[in-house]
């Protein structure tokens, strides 16, 4: 019989656990798709007698998830920490050198330092993968570097994190403010330690710019990926935006233009009645075009201790029937540096504004998108009690720079009560 492929699991969360349950409860199973048994050897976590409500004293323990690493009964190691430096870095590196494929789900790891590991790991003739690191169960990065190889990627969107999509969807189906639902996710437990790492867009910023890398072949650019959260977002914009036929969503969008490589996790307006727009709750759904094949539209759970642990065991199985893929689809040493774009690519826009209710405010506001190269395609204003008027705008397609212009000049106007609100119509 072919040996064992024996992992070394560091990190005993929620994936953790579903990686030892899988490789429990489908052992007959993994041996007859991989062609030898794939075992556990060794484990590590901050606390060895937590009761995890799986059996783990079969295996090996080690308090240092570095000593794990370098263990010799262990052939891939299995990092399931989180963090972007300290103990799953240094792990990692420690992997490497001892001559271990590793198999990751830390997007903040690969988003910070994924060009120097890729490139200590091609140089030992060892693999990275990461299929759990994006979208959780949806397999996006197979798909970039195998199934979709033979395109040249014309542009990669999608809603990558499902606490943002829960929010936003819990605030239009209750009619609840952000404050009041961010609150409740709280409480379930949806939000990180550091939940601006959720609704600031850091997480997804992070798994888009991997994404960007595989699609573009270009060094990852986390720090050029443009953020913003979706903290400024108001029951007010949700549902005049589906009045007007839109759903608001943190999207993520990618693309390579003639000024360079456009990254932005921001907050966007795309069609209600578009696969995007009609996303619910905490799923996941990314959108790949390239050049042969179109549009193809992956939709998924992208967390939870199922759905991760299998895109985990994904990894684990290529490994297994010897597959050796790059880490980024091409060797690390020919990505190109990226040259970063902020949003050169045209698109309309959605503004909502409060004018003083005087003649000619409405006049004086056109005039001034007029000067900054910025047409009016819609315009709406609602009935009101206040001395100001909501008005809501959605421009013909304009580039950013113009539209920041025309924000700026609106602020010497006289009549715009409040700081305009812009926001990205994306088409899907």
């Amino acid at each position: 019989m072919t040996a064992p492929l024996r992992l070394g699991i560091a990190g005993l969360g929620t994936v953790g656990v579903g990686v030892v349950k899988i490789i429990r409860q489908k052992a007959n199973l993994l041996s007859l798709r991989t062609g030898r048994p794939v075992v556990i050897t060794a484990v590590s976590a901050r606390s060895k007698d937590k009761d995890r409500g799986v059996n783990l004293s079969e295996y090996a323990w080690e308090d240092d998830p570095v000593k794990l690493a370098t263990r010799d009964d262990v052939d891939v190691f299995v990092e399931l920490m989180g963090g972007s430096d300290g103990p799953a870095k240094a792990a990692t590196e420690a992997a490497i050198a001892a001559g271990k494929d590793v198999v990751t789900a830390n997007k903040a790891m690969l988003a910070e330092h994924g060009q120097n590991l890729a490139e200590a790991a091609e140089a030992a003739g060892k693999v990275i993968r990461f299929e759990a690191a994006v979208a959780g169960g949806i397999p996006v990065v197979k798909s970039l570097t195998e199934g979709l190889a033979g395109n040249d990627m014309t542009r990669v969107m999608g809603v990558m994190n499902g606490t943002c999509n829960y929010i936003l969807t819990r605030m239009e189906n209750a009619g609840l403010p952000y404050d009041e639902v961010f609150a409740e996710a709280d409480a379930l437990g949806y939000l990180e330690a550091d939940p601006n790492l959720d609704v600031g867009g850091i997480d997804a910023g992070h798994k888009l710019s991997l994404l960007a890398s595989i699609a573009y072949g270009t060094k990852v650019a986390f720090d050029a990926v443009e953020l913003e959260g979706i903290g400024r977002i108001t029951i007010e914009d949700i549902h005049q935006a589906a009045d007007m036929g839109y759903r608001i969503k943190l999207l993520g969008v990618a693309q390579m233009t003639g000024r360079g490589l456009e990254q932005r996790m921001t907050p966007c307006l795309v069609p209600a009645n578009s696969p995007l727009g009609q996303l619910e709750g905490g799923t996941n759904m990314v959108v790949l075009e390239g050049d042969n094949v179109g549009q193809i539209v992956l939709r998924g759970a992208g967390a939870g201790e199922g759905p991760t642990a299998s895109a985990v065991m994904s990894d684990v199985i290529e490994i297994a029937r010897g597959t050796r893929l790059t880490t980024f689809g091409q060797p690390a040493s020919t990505l190109e540096d990226a040259r970063p774009a902020k949003s050169a690519t045209p698109a309309p826009y959605y503004l909502r504004m409060e004018l003083s209710d005087k003649p000619g405010a409405l006049a004086k506001v056109a005039s001034v998108l007029g000067e900054a190269g910025v047409s009016i395609d819609r315009m709406r204003q609602y009935s009101h009690e206040a001395e100001t008027a909501p008005v809501l705008i959605v421009t013909h397609k304009c580039t950013r720079q113009s539209l920041d212009e025309a924000l700026l000049g609106l602020g010497s106007t006289g009549v715009v009560a409040t700081d305009p609100v812009a926001i990205r119509i994306e088409s899907v």
